[in-house]
């Protein structure tokens, strides 16, 4: 489980230093990051870094490349979610 938090966390990096990304899109990914890396239980974790996510996942200011990857990134969420 740890193991795929950190993959998704890496993908999360992977975006938020995208400069072409804007900034409110990128302090939501960074907050998201930092929940998962925090102390909580797993689901509890997932669960509030999706939230974070989620409210930004359909900003229009988003470039496409960024909107795919921010799918990929919600969708790995949820089977850690499921699981």
């Amino acid at each position: 489980m740890e193991q795929k938090i950190a993959e998704v966390v890496e993908l999360i990096n992977n975006v938020a230093e995208d400069t072409s990304v804007p900034k409110n899109i990128r302090r939501a990914l960074v907050e998201a990051r930092e929940r998962l890396k925090g102390s909580e239980e797993v689901s509890t974790k997932v669960g509030s870094a999706v939230y974070s996510i989620e409210a930004v996942s359909e900003d229009i200011n988003m470039p496409m490349h960024a909107r795919t990857q921010i799918w990929t990134i919600l969708s790995a969420l949820e089977s850690i979610k499921t699981q």
